[in-house]
């Protein structure tokens, strides 16, 4: 029986079915097989018995009993061209894909599957998109073929003398190796050119994963053979040594590692740590990977200091002198230091102090940590912490990853070269976190006396004694400081400076240090008091000296180059490097003798228009305008409150970008007004009549805090009455519901801001009573301080004739 007589109604053909594991068979294509299960034997014999033609379609999944869900639809309709059965039982198989198929129909037999299948017909001819298709095919299949050795030559020709599409599909898939599942996608599309399309992307994907695979291979085998090639020259030059008598020379480095390990008195932990260390070093070939970590490592044990520490110095009067040399006032400062080496001069031996000097930008905290340990006579350094996010920044990488390293406290300690340097952590309070972990949790341990005597970096595994280190941090603010860190701080405050004490600082610092720094002699320029004033007052606005010193350095400057210009002072000539230069070049540094004097005048004709003024807005006192105070980062601020009274019906309008609490004080200024309002002469009607408009003037600057509450409260009070406050009177404090004045922070800078506006009156809390006793002397002796504890108190005093 013939191929044409299995033909059924509409070219279907009913054949036996073969599935084969991970074998996708194509036409002319000639495979051999296994066959071992019951059903495919029978399926074969049944074949065999006819006409020899079975279906081979490619299982889904490598199962023993597949069914038809198990099997792809599509597959070859092929010919068995011999079959030997095999002593165990097993068939061996060579068959010939003769044309492409579909499975329609299953049909299962008692011993076997049929199928009903339709044919897949070639289309012959090659149309204008076929050809750059088939080129693209074979190029494809071309590049193919030199990465794959095994393909023949007989089978690049015969692919290239390929008449139509189909054909050359299928004498490429025959031979390649790509995924079953993609060889029956190709398989089964009716179109030509969508064969050759997916065939041309399958290939140049293939292509690209062997050429990266080849690069691979390449470099692992280079790698290798460098490797066996440096072990084999070791090896020699270990014999080399030996015939040579020098057998004992240290290769690996460990030897001398050792002298320098045993040379640091180190804790027993840490010497054993090194000991074992040290002898896998000897054991490993010197150009191995592990053996540079482990050297790495070692080098880190042998530089740290272990015991060495620097004399102390214990002459507290030499200690002040320098303090006092570096910095003006600062006395909570030093005298924190200089008790602390009192104590040391007593004691001998005691834990190192963790200090936290906070305050605002420029009031020379970073420079107070350098001069503490001159004072001591200690190493200093410093390590930033702003923007820090990562853990290991602190406590180091373990030493199992790529260029791993310690934390920033062990390097630093390193450069340090002394057990017990003055350790600043400048800008604690910038640290973030984020998913690499949290650095201020890890700096409890190096933070806490009670533990960092045994402070375990990552790296080196061991632990390390920072309990003799000084530890001194610096902060802007310590709100941004998570509590438990703060709480093992000794926090100290570093308050802005008055006009008083800058014009101190600029005189006996800032001006000679610029002077030198920009090549002139100490006694050339000079400051009048009203010029720095004017500095101070008109061109910057802060509560430190770095703005203020920036602007110095501009005057001296600039009177130097007009020096220059007119010929009175002459750039200093260095001496050439090539002696062979005429003695001519070499001239005296000056030839006239260079001064000035700067005065206000000067300043502005440098400087420019004045950039800042005082904050007073207004000048003339009028019902409802009431001088408040305000802290703020760069120091105190006068803060103007405005109310307005408006037809309504009792609404409370806030203005002038206000934070939440600040909001909150003016809803309980208007409570506590309404609910006392005849005792302050307030009709009630008066307050259900009207919108209390409340503005607070720069609305572009936001503001914030409790300490408004009481000048809110006046100034509704004084709109509401039309009485009017004495317009030189500043006030502050915090208002409870009844009528209380609470007390608030940043005094200081809030007298220092009334001083400056020309306040003469400053009404206070009560409480604050206490801290009057260390506001400048210049505020204490030109402003009357006025404590009041309730808002009837503060009104006797405001309007005495009601």
């Amino acid at each position: 029986m013939k191929l044409k007589d299995l033909s059924l109604k509409n070219g279907k053909k009913e054949l036996p079915l073969v599935p084969l594991r991970e074998l996708v068979v194509f036409p002319h294509m000639v495979v051999p097989f296994f066959a071992g299960r019951a059903e495919t034997i029978s399926a074969i014999e049944a074949a065999m018995g006819n006409d020899r033609m079975v279906f081979l379609a490619c299982q889904r999944r490598d199962i023993e009993a597949p069914t038809e869900d198990d099997v792809f639809e599509a597959g070859s309709i092929s010919k068995i061209l011999q079959m030997l059965k095999l002593p165990d039982g097993t068939l061996r198989v060579l068959a010939e894909g003769m044309e492409r198929g579909k499975v329609v129909r299953f049909l299962k037999k008692k011993e076997y599957h049929r199928v009903q299948v339709e044919p897949i017909i070639d289309a012959r001819e090659v149309g204008k998109e076929s050809v750059p298709l088939m080129a693209a095919a074979r190029d494809a299949f071309r590049r193919y073929t030199k990465h794959q050795k095994k393909i023949g030559p007989e089978i690049l020709a015969a692919v290239e003398k390929a008449e139509y599409p189909d054909k050359l599909v299928d004498l490429i898939c025959a031979n390649v190796q790509i995924a079953p599942e993609k060889k029956v996608e190709i398989i089964e599309k009716d179109h030509p050119n969508e064969r050759l399309e997916l065939l041309a992307v399958t290939l140049e994907a293939e292509n690209e994963m062997l050429e990266l695979q080849n690069k691979i291979n390449s470099r692992v085998k280079q790698r290798l053979e460098k490797n066996q090639r440096e072990y084999f020259l070791n090896e020699q030059l270990k014999q080399i040594n030996k015939e040579l008598g020098k057998e004992d020379d240290d290769g690996s480095g460990s030897k001398e590692l050792r002298k320098r390990i045993e040379a640091r008195e180190m804790p027993t932990e840490v010497w054993e740590k090194a000991d074992k260390e040290l002898a896998r070093l000897a054991r490993l070939q010197p150009m191995s990977p592990e053996s540079g970590v482990l050297r790495t490592y070692l080098e880190w044990i042998a530089d740290l200091p272990w015991s060495e520490a620097s004399e102390d110095n214990h002459d507290i009067d030499l200690a002040q002198k320098i303090l006092d040399e570096d910095h003006y006032d600062l006395k909570r400062a030093k005298e924190r230091v200089l008790d602390f080496l009192a104590v040391r001069q007593l004691q001998g031996k005691g834990k190192g102090p963790i200090i936290c000097f906070v305050g605002p930008p420029g009031t020379g905290k970073t420079s107070l940590g350098r001069s503490v340990a001159r004072a001591l006579g200690r190493k200093f350094v410093r390590i930033s912490l702003g923007g820090i996010r990562d853990e290991a920044e602190i406590r180091g990488h373990r030493k199992t990853y790529v260029g791993a390293l310690p934390g920033k406290i062990i390097q630093s300690m390193k450069k340090a070269q002394a057990v017990n340097p003055v350790f600043l952590l400048d800008e604690i309070d910038k640290m973030s976190s984020d998913f690499r972990g949290d650095p201020a949790s890890a700096l409890l341990e190096v933070l806490d006396p009670e533990q960092n005597g045994t402070f375990v970096d990552h790296y080196l595994e061991v632990p390390y004694d920072l309990s003799r280190v000084m530890f001194i941090t610096t902060a802007n603010s310590v709100h941004t400081i998570p509590l438990p860190l703060r709480d093992r701080m000794e926090v100290i405050e570093i308050p802005g400076y008055t006009d008083y004490e800058k014009v101190r600082i600029a005189k006996d610092f800032i001006i000679p240090k610029q002077l030198k720094e920009n090549g002139l002699p100490s006694d050339s320029i000079s400051f009048r008091k009203e010029a720095l004033t004017t500095i101070i007052r008109n061109y910057t606005m802060e509560s430190g000296v770095r703005n203020l010193e920036r602007e110095i350095a501009s005057i001296i400057r600039k009177t130097a180059r007009e020096g220059l210009s007119k010929g009175v002072l002459l750039p200093r000539l260095q001496k050439p490097d090539d002696d062979t230069e005429p003695k001519e070049a070499l001239q005296q540094s000056e030839t006239k003798a260079f001064s000035a004097i700067i005065t206000p005048k000067t300043v502005e004709r440098y400087l420019g228009v004045p950039r800042f003024e005082n904050d007073l807005l207004y000048r003339n006192g009028r019902p409802g305008l009431i001088n408040g105070l305000a802290w703020t980062e760069l120091g105190g601020k006068l803060l103007p409150v405005e109310v307005a009274l408006l037809p309504g019906d009792g609404k409370l309008i806030l203005t002038g970008n206000l934070g939440d609490v600040m909001k909150e004080s003016a809803r309980i200024a208007l409570s506590f007004i309404s609910s006392c309002a005849h005792e302050f002469g307030v009709e009630p009607s008066a307050l259900k009549e009207q919108d209390i408009h409340v503005h607070v003037p720069q609305g572009a600057i936001p503001k914030d805090g409790p300490s408004a509450g009481i000048t809110i409260t006046t100034a509704i009070l004084s709109a509401l009455t039309g009485r009017i406050v004495e317009r030189h009177i500043a006030m502050t404090g915090e208002i409870t519901l009844t009528g209380r004045i609470l007390a608030i922070g940043g005094l200081k800078e809030k007298s220092l801001a009334a001083r400056r506006n020309g306040m003469t009156t400053i009404l206070l809390p009560e409480d604050n009573r206490k801290d009057g006793g260390e506001l400048p002397r210049e505020v204490k002796s030109k402003i009357e301080l006025v404590y009041v504890a309730t808002i009837g108190d503060a009104l006797r005093f405001l309007f005495p004739n009601d």
